[in-house]
């Protein structure tokens, strides 16, 4: 029986890995479980599992949490450090699915314990991918991609030698606006944006799939797993969502992974890794799909593609710089303090100025924990004046 641990256990990547091992009796033992708001759905899963701990993001919710676990005998905690706790508990796999860039301190406290870390938390690689790699080299351990995309290419390498790679294509829905007019952009409401035309998602990443921001991330996050250069990454917009991504070999040859859009598909195989097991997945029927669609993203509809190639030829802290500000745009956009489109021109106005003011060779370019913090607590705050102006 393999112990595992689930970090942001509520929501959607959570719930899907939860129902995975409920469908497996007998084959993992849930040690720990961590949440942000939704306290009674933390406290269910925590007591149907019987974990040893439970822990919400909220220091505030702790008393919350407490409460609803009543006599479980489950241990609760709260805030930060008890996040770190959790992910180290002793587990043989761990599911990194907080979401944001508040995954990274558990994500690297997980791969300290030298285990599996299965990471959905894309954000970690985007701001800190070599300080990530490193850890898990220096402690034995081993990530598993969880995007559906790098689960693709992943996938498809097996068996395969990494130098024959000529290509990875990354492919994308084109979100909720793909074929609106761009003038009507600047004028789309949260809840528009909020509405994925293929995948069941939560709120912030179903508006990230609509700007790109989404695939950005992903682009930023395969160049740092597979150690490939950003010149043999490209996106298509795929609007079936059934090829996730595809890797071109030297040979000319395409290997392509087709599966639904169905994230259980990608979670299980990392939580079945290195077998396959049968997961509860439709099965495709390609005759009755009758076609699939492949077509270049418009940089004008799409500017978030072009900041992620930006930052992939800056390197340094640029990614973290990325990520802030894009996070912190979302924030202002679903609060209704700016429009759709201005995301994309605040985060391009971050990296000019934010970047601008690292200072090559002090030591600005080696990233570590506190670096990440720092730069990002800094961008977070520029975006802030940059939207009160």
């Amino acid at each position: 029986m393999r112990r595992v641990s689930i970090l942001g256990a509520t929501g959607s990547i959570g719930q899907n890995t939860l129902d995975l091992i409920r469908r497996a009796p007998g084959a993992f033992q849930v040690a720990a479980l961590t949440g942000g708001q939704n306290i009674a759905q933390l406290a269910k899963d925590a007591v149907e599992f019987q974990v040893e701990l439970a822990v919400t993001a909220d220091p505030a919710r702790l008393e919350d949490l407490r409460a609803a676990l009543g006599s479980s005998g489950i241990s609760a905690a709260a805030g930060e450090a008890a996040l770190i706790e959790a992910a180290e508990v002793p587990s043989d796999w761990i599911m990194s699915a907080i979401v944001g860039v508040a995954g990274l301190a558990p994500g690297l406290a997980a791969l300290g314990q030298g285990t599996t870390l299965a990471l959905a938390n894309k954000e970690s690689l985007v701001a800190a991918g070599p300080l990530m790699m490193a850890t898990a080299a220096a402690h034995g351990a081993r990530i598993l991609p969880v995007d559906s995309e790098h689960s693709a290419i992943f996938q498809a390498l097996v068996g395969e030698d990494a130098r024959a790679v000529d290509r990875i294509v990354i492919t994308a829905s084109g979100g909720a606006f793909r074929d609106r007019p761009l003038a009507d952009l600047a004028h789309v409401t949260v809840a528009e944006a909020s509405e994925h035309p293929n995948w069941e998602m939560g709120q912030r990443i179903t508006i990230d799939s609509a700007s790109m921001f989404n695939k950005a991330l992903e682009v930023i996050e395969a160049k740092e797993f597979f150690g490939v250069h950003p010149d043999q990454i490209e996106v298509l917009v795929h609007p079936q969502s059934t090829v996730h991504a595809l890797v071109g070999f030297v040979d000319g040859a395409l290997m392509a992974h087709v599966g639904p859009p169905d994230m259980r598909h990608a979670i299980g195989y990392a939580l079945n890794w290195p077998h396959r097991r049968a997961l509860p997945v439709e099965r495709l029927d390609l005759a009755a799909l009758g076609r699939l669609d492949f077509a270049h993203p418009d940089p004008a509809r799409y500017p978030a593609l072009g900041l992620a190639r930006q930052v992939m030829e800056a390197g340094g802290h640029s990614g973290v710089i990325f990520n802030a500000a894009k996070e912190r745009a979302l924030d202002h956009f679903i609060a209704g303090r700016i429009g759709f489109s201005r995301m994309s021109a605040l985060v391009a106005q971050a990296l000019d100025e934010v970047c601008d003011t690292q200072t090559p060779g002090s030591g600005c370019d080696t990233i570590t924990l506190e670096s990440v913090r720092r730069w990002d607590h800094f961008t977070r705050q520029h975006i802030d004046r940059l939207v009160a102006a």
